[in-house]
Order: C-alpha cells, then structure tokens, then sequence
C-alpha cells in the first residue's frame, strides 16, 4: 500500500517519525515553531514535541548552525532548518570549517550527526538572493555529504536516512516542489544514501539529473519515446558521495549521456558528472557528453525572463535530439 501526499508532507512525515524513534533528535531554526517553518515542514511538531525539542531561533544563520554543531558534540542529533540555502553563505565557517572537519580534526572524537536542511532554486519570483543553487559549494568539500530528493518518497527516505547518519549531512530540497505529489509507502522505510535510481529504463540515452530537473527529465522522456528515442532517465539524489557506478553503467548501456542541472553551467555538478563518465566510460560513448543547466547570470526576477533562465522541458528535448542526431 501507498499514500498519495505531498513533498512538503513527507517531509514533515519523515521529522515527526524520527522524533518519535530519538528523543535525541531536535529541530531548531527560524519560525520552525509555533510558525511550523518557512515552508510548513516543521508544522505541528512543537504541539507534538514541546518546545524543548522543537526551538525557534534568532536571524542568526551563523549561530544556528554553531548551535546545531554544539548539540551534535554533546550527544544530541539536532536538525537545522536554514530556511533558504542563500542564507547558509552566512554559516559557512561554522558548516565547512568546524561542523565538517571536528571529526577529522579529532582522530574521530567527536561526531557530528548533524542534518542542515535548506531549499533553493528558482520559481517563485524570488529574485537574484533568494533562488540560487549552491549543490556544487557543499558537494566539493570531502566530509560533508549532500542529498538532493526528487520525489516525496526519496524525500522521506532520504531524510530518515540523513537523521540517522553519524556525519554532517546537506539536506537541499527544492522550493518548488513542496506541492508536488507522489506516492509514498506506508510503514517503516529507508532510502539509502549516496545510492543513484534508475526512474526509468532506455536504451538510446542516459539522461542523469536531480531534483525537479528529473521531474522534467521524466516528462521529456516521455516525449522523446513518441519520437522514437527510448531514454533511461537516472535520478542521481545524493552529489556526494556521488554514485558514479550507476551512472556510468547506465550510459555504457546507452553510449549517450545528457546532464541537466540548474546550477550554473560552470563548474557545477554536470561538470563532475561529466568527468566520472569520460573516465568511467570514455570507450562506450558514441557522442561527447551534453549539459543543460541554469543561464550564466544572476537570477532574474521578471517571471518570464526567470522561465528563460532556467532548464525546461524543450530544452532536455532538444539535447536528446542533438545527441542522437535527430535535431
């Protein structure tokens, strides 16, 4: 059996189940409270947990993730909200500096099970400050894991499975898709980290991505099947580690790979996808690698120039069909 609910949901599913398992485990951040969070994930918990374990904090990016690293040291798995991963620019002292490297510092002392939750990307009007990706800052620091869900079942998954992980975890999420519905099994899951999914199966293309890109990745898919073109689509869902043997068997399948992110192009995530499969599966490829990804500018705030900015639907189309020779 299944339920149909929202990303949003699953999330708020995923906080309220590990509470209950943990009393160890605490949420804190800006209006996760009586507010239920910026985004409603963190809605009903402090009628739930109590305001000891359910904490509303300062506009102190910097301090809330110190005091979630804190929390962490003394035996508490505190997870943080950041309310917009924009905002973590004024904590990465306390994220890269200190939350990632206590450990490695201490001969494995101290650990840190800390879970940072934060949503980004663009489409809500929210101009060039407040809808950025920033995937690519935190996955190139050894260390530091990061998970990115599609789906409301991978987002429940996933961030049980982030809660329960003894390391510092980046948990982004999309802000876009906390509407979107999937099904989601009832009763106790996990889903692995640092492991890739095939969401669907072909065998002319491989077309890799990850949060609401694989939406349009799925979408496109569809589209290109009425062309002709089978295409494999693979959710990556964890940057790093990154799970280069799934992706790279599945373009030695399809000897085709297109990359969409909405990241900036340069040195973004499909630069290192890129670069796992020339090394991983140069001799099977039959086209160089394509990549569709977020304009090299600023977010706009203008909606249609923001619909110009962002990968679409089309676009993914249109890079199949490059690859495959069919434009």
């Amino acid at each position: 059996m299944a339920q149909t609910i929202t990303y949003r949901e699953a999330l708020n599913q995923a906080l309220r189940e590990e509470m209950r398992r943990d009393s160890n485990i605490l949420v804190l951040g800006e209006d996760v409270a009586a507010y239920g969070g910026a985004f409603k994930v963190t809605e009903g918990l402090l009628q739930e947990f109590g305001p000891e374990r359910v904490i509303d904090t300062p506009i102190s990016e910097e301090a809330i993730a110190g005091t979630g690293i804190g929390a962490a040291m003394v035996g508490l798995r505190p997870v943080v909200e950041m309310m917009t991963i924009n905002f973590t620019t004024l904590a990465m002292d306390q994220i890269v500096n200190h939350a990632v490297k206590l450990r490695y510092m201490s001969g494995g002392q101290i650990k840190i099970p800390l879970v940072i939750r934060a949503a980004q990307a663009a489409g809500l009007q929210l101009g060039a400050q407040h809808s950025q990706n920033l995937e690519s800052w935190y996955a190139h620091v050894p260390g530091l894991k990061v998970v990115a869900p599609s789906v409301p079942a991978d987002a429940k998954g996933l961030l049980k499975s982030a809660i329960r992980d003894g390391n510092p975890v980046m948990f982004i999420e999309h802000e876009a898709l906390y509407n979107a519905k999937g099904n989601v099994p009832d009763g106790e899951y996990l889903t692995p980290l640092a492991k890739a999914e095939v969401k669907r199966q072909g065998k002319d293309v491989t077309i890799i991505s990850y949060l609401r890109t694989l939406i349009l990745a799925m979408k496109a898919a569809e589209h290109l099947a009425d062309l002709g073109i089978d295409a494999e689509v693979v959710d990556v869902r964890t940057l790093r580690p990154l799970d280069t043997e799934t992706i790279v068997g599945s373009v030695r399948k399809t000897h085709r790979a297109v990359i969409v992110e909405e990241d900036w192009k340069s040195v973004g995530m499909g630069a290192e996808i890129s670069a796992r499969i020339l090394e991983g599966a140069f001799d099977y490829l039959d086209a160089p690698v394509m990549r569709v990804a977020l304009a090299e500018v600023p977010m706009p705030y203008s909606k249609p120039l923001e619909q110009l900015a962002v990968p679409s639907q089309d676009d993914i189309v249109m890079a199949v069909r490059q690859i495959m020779g069919k434009a």
